[in-house]
């Protein structure tokens, strides 16, 4: 009998990366791009010069890439949903009378 030999998968259970960008963050970049083509398009039809309007959607896409890059360097995973999560809770819950807490017994 001989010996099998099996390929393991190992991305199993693992979040999808892609040069470095991280689950949702790919997302975030491909809408960026498909923004700053419509920008393009909207510039250039509205009659700008072809290198302002490259200039503009450059510019712009170049400052957006390196921010979400850089939230995807910070956050990892699933640290930007719950950075905005922990957002939403107050930090403390005031009352000015202790008739709320005797009414839930």
């Amino acid at each position: 009998m001989s010996n099998s030999v099996y390929k393991i998968n190992k991305g199993i259970n693992k979040p999808i990366e892609f040069k470095g960008l991280k689950a949702q963050y790919i997302w975030y970049l491909a809408a960026v791009v498909l923004g700053l083509l419509v920008v393009f398009a909207l510039l250039y039809f509205l009659g700008f010069n072809q290198y302002v309007c490259l200039v503009v959607c450059g510019g712009t896409g170049f400052v957006s890439v390196q921010k979400i890059y850089a939230l995807s360097k910070k956050h990892g995973v699933h640290g930007l949903s719950k950075m905005l999560a922990r957002k939403g809770v107050p930090r403390v819950a005031k009352s000015n009378s202790r008739k709320l807490f005797i009414r839930a017994k």
